[in-house]
């Protein structure tokens, strides 16, 4: 039996084949989805070994599937290559170098998809910036339990994460007060990158149409 679950996700058949097609026989089983709805029910259902995840997707985009796998402790833990054909389609999102997943250009012949499956791996192992109760200021290790209210983007980009208010006794501002403060910059950084994504995709599609 495979020992190991591969999730592939990706739109186009060929990308799907090609990668099943070059890893060893016997050592895995490939699981295929054709779009990020699909492929994040694989993610939440299967416990697997690696995901391949194709930047851009119908139904829901690879950047979001990205997003949803970050802010949970648990899926984040599983090794992730991210394709794409244009590399500065995934920087315009998460800034180099990436330091918890890697990345792979298409097209890939064998020797780079090993290889990009092996770092992959080896970056997965490697200690992951702590998820941050929002408004809480107390910092929740590896392995518990996190609030679903962290901003995706503070998993993406750690230096990012919203600070808390240091002294919630201090000017008279209650600590239920600065959580919901904090909750609404959450949600307004949630709408901003909602908007980023929408504008990439209408840049894309016209891109696609001048060719």
């Amino acid at each position: 039996m495979a020992s190991n679950k591969i999730l592939v996700i990706d739109d186009t058949t060929v990308v799907r084949v090609k990668v099943r097609e070059m890893l060893p026989p016997g050592n895995f089983e490939v699981l295929e989805a054709k779009d990020g709805v699909e492929g994040l029910n694989f993610i939440l259902q299967e416990k697997l070994s690696l995901i391949m995840l194709d930047f851009l997707l119908p139904k829901m985009s690879g950047w979001e599937v990205f997003q949803k796998v970050q802010a949970d402790p648990e899926l984040r833990k599983i090794p992730l290559v991210i394709m794409s054909g244009r590399k500065e389609e995934v920087t315009e999102k998460i800034t180099e170098p990436f330091e918890y997943f890697e990345f792979l250009g298409k097209p890939f012949d064998q020797k780079q998809l090993i290889g990009a499956i092996k770092l992959a791996m080896a970056k997965a192992k490697q200690p992951r910036p702590e998820l941050v109760a929002v408004g809480a200021g107390v910092t929740v290790k590896n392995g518990t339990s996190s609030t679903s209210s962290v901003a995706n983007s503070t998993v993406v980009t750690p230096s990012v994460v919203i600070p808390s208010v240091a002294t919630p006794s201090t000017g008279g501002v209650s600590e239920a007060e600065i959580n919901a403060l904090n909750e609404k910059i959450v949600k307004m950084q949630a709408e901003i990158d909602g908007l980023k994504k929408q504008l990439t995709q209408v840049v894309t599609f016209i891109k696609q149409k001048i060719k």
